[in-house]
Formats: C-alpha cells, structure tokens, sequence
C-alpha cells in the first residue's frame, strides 16, 4: 500500500502504542486505505550498539540508554526507507492519539515540501525547528535519509540530537508546516486532530510511576547546577531522586486514553494479560483498572471533518 502510518516505539511505550494504533484506525472513516505499521527499537540493533556511549545532544555530551523512556526516537527517520523511498508515509510517537481522521493528513496537498511537520516553538529564534513526532512524509523525495548512518555521526560529533530532531539539517526549502492541530501538545478541543501527551512526566498512563526518562539538558548555563546533576547521575542512577509522574492536568485528556483503551480490551485489540504484565513492568500506573472502572465510554466514531 502506497500510503502508511508508522508508530515508532520501544517496550516502555509499548502500551501507547498499540492504543494509538487502535485510535488510528477507530477514527477513519478510510481505514482500509492505509497501513499501520510499529518501527520498534528491538527490530533496530545498531541503537543497542551504541549503549552507554557519549553522543551530541543540544552542545553536550549525554550517554545513551536504551532504556531511557524515548529511545525510539531515531527511528522515526528510518520510515521512509522502510516505505522503499516510495508513496506517503506519516510517523508519530507512541504518545500521540487519533481524535480526527489520519487519511486527511496523508492525502493532503504538500506543495513543495517533501517533509511536513508542525512548528516546535513559538518563539521567534526558534521558528525554523520542526516537531518531527508527527511528520508527513513524500518518501520518494527523502532517499538521503539513512538512520543509521545518521545515528552514528552523533557518536562522532557530526551532527547534534537536539538539530536532527528538529529538521535543521534539512533544506527549508522542502520543509512546510502544518496546522497545530495535527500535533496538538497536550492541548484537546474541537479542532484536535492529533493529541500528543507530549509532557513526559504528565503521561495520563504512567501517573504515580517512577520517572524512567533523562530529562532536557537545562543546566549548560549553569556548571554548578550541572555538575550536582552528573554527580547524582553517577552516585544514585541515570532515573534516581528524579520524581514520580504526575496526574495530567487536564481530565479529558486522561478520560480520552482509557476510553480508548477501554475499548481496546473490550475488542481484545489489547489483553488484560498484556495491561498487567505492563503495570509489573513499571510501564503501565498501577491503578489503570480502577482509573478504567470509573472512565466513561468515548462517542461513537467522533472523527473531525478535514
């Protein structure tokens, strides 16, 4: 099939992303018109090659973790590869949910762009940066890319994280831009169409569990506060005294993914076996049957008009 939706993952998003599978198809009215494909770290062994090695990330050195909440996110440049640099392809993290109809996104005009994705930043020096969780992808028109060679140059201080992900190494000329709404920050309204739990720590899935992620680098600026941060990196673990995820904010948003995952078990797209190996696992809260209990039943195909 010329058209494909992949969903990049690894084991601790696991959950996520079979319910953003799920929601991908439940809210199209063209579900049989596109593919739904997982790039899972697993599959991908020269991420694991590189474990505990220094790379480039935003001017600094970082260590990488395969263990680490987000260690897919190379993957997401490896779909058009994966599509044999032919057709459409849209990747999105394991975090972000169908609320609108995906097929309009992959269908839509690009104009003269080979790559699409929303606007990272609001602010004006950050203007070019590119949020590639969720990309439109003219795979024909991205035969340079290859992941793994790229993935590599970080090691070598070629190329930083922090510009990989954002597109700045890309002619802009082949950069345009969508609307917010097809990658809508942990913001849900009538115009959603893509709703991304993009704050890690307020993951409506994860709320109570251990913090498992490396948070931003915000400390450059600021050798003292950096180096007690290394120090308790290096004393207590990568993830140690770093906190608990919280409850998100926003109430619908929780509803929004166990309504999804509700029926998820309802239709056996997803196990009971599989949600509680998933809460052993430290993957999953361990209340996710009492937050289901109390969850009401979502609206029917409640798929939003292009």
């Amino acid at each position: 099939m010329d058209k494909c939706v992949f969903i990049h993952t690894n084991e601790r998003q696991w959950l996520g992303a079979l319910v953003a599978e799920y929601s991908l198809r439940r809210n199209s009215r063209h579900a049989q018109q596109f593919d739904v494909r997982f790039i899972h770290t697993r599959d991908h062994p020269f991420l694991a090659a590189r474990e505990g090695q220094r790379f480039l990330r935003g001017g600094t050195s970082r260590v990488w973790r395969m263990d680490d909440l987000q260690s897919f996110t190379p993957l997401r440049f490896a779909a058009p590869q994966l599509m044999n640099w032919q057709g459409r392809a849209v990747v999105i993290d394991p975090d972000v949910f169908a609320v609108g109809d995906i097929y309009d996104l992959l269908t839509r005009d690009m104009g003269a762009a080979a790559v699409m994705g929303r606007h990272r930043s609001g602010r004006a020096e950050k203007g070019y940066q590119v949020a590639t969780s969720v990309m439109l992808m003219d795979c024909a028109r991205l035969a340079h890319w290859d992941v793994e060679q790229e993935f590599g140059q970080l090691f070598r201080g070629e190329k930083d994280y922090k510009e990989w992900m954002v597109l700045a190494y890309e002619d802009p000329a082949h950069i345009g831009y969508l609307e917010d709404y097809w990658n809508d920050f942990d913001h849900l309204d009538a115009n959603t169409r893509l709703l991304h739990n993009t704050k890690r720590r307020t993951q409506p899935w994860k709320t109570g569990l251990p913090v498992d992620f490396t948070p931003a680098d915000k400390f450059k600026d600021k050798p003292v506060l950096a180096s007690l941060n290394r120090m308790r990196a290096g004393l207590f673990g990568e993830y140690a005294l770093l906190g608990r995820y919280r409850e998100h904010p926003d109430r619908a948003q929780e509803q929004f993914f166990f309504g999804l995952l509700k029926e998820c078990l309802a239709c056996g797209h997803v196990s009971e076996a599989l949600v509680r190996a998933e809460m052993r696992n430290n993957h999953v809260r361990h209340d996710a049957f009492e937050v289901l209990e109390r969850t009401p039943d979502l609206a029917k195909l409640p798929v939003k008009a292009a």
